[in-house]
């Protein structure tokens, strides 16, 4: 059973920035990737950003420049640090890990709430 642990949302005004964090518990083997993903109020939910076991990072367009994700290996952590945020970022943030062969498995978080609004 995987567990993941997400905090960092809030309320923050446009140009302002954020930073999310997202740690997994449990018993994993073979961590493939962690990453964002965020659902915008009638939106499906879409890829923001993920970084594999080996680090190569991938964005969405519409955030590259303006965010970062980072991971700390040796406590299963990622982090999205949100810079210049646009109204168009708000939604919920949800945490994936993908792990096991052949990118078999996922686990998700709860999701944080994330608001750029003034």
């Amino acid at each position: 059973q995987v567990q993941l642990v997400e905090s960092g949302g809030g309320l923050v005004q446009p140009g302002g920035s954020l930073r999310l964090s997202c740690a997994a518990f449990g018993s994993m083997f073979s961590i493939n990737a962690m990453g964002w993903y965020r659902q915008a109020p009638g939106k499906e939910r879409e890829l923001v950003a993920r970084i594999t076991s080996s680090g190569s990072a991938n964005y969405v367009d519409s955030v590259k420049g303006r965010f970062t994700i980072s991971r700390d290996n040796a406590k299963n952590t990622v982090y999205l640090q949100m810079n210049s945020l646009k109204p168009e970022d708000t939604g919920v943030y949800y945490c994936n890990l993908n792990y096991g062969r052949n990118w078999s498995y996922n686990a998700w978080g709860q999701g944080t709430q994330v608001t750029v609004s003034s």
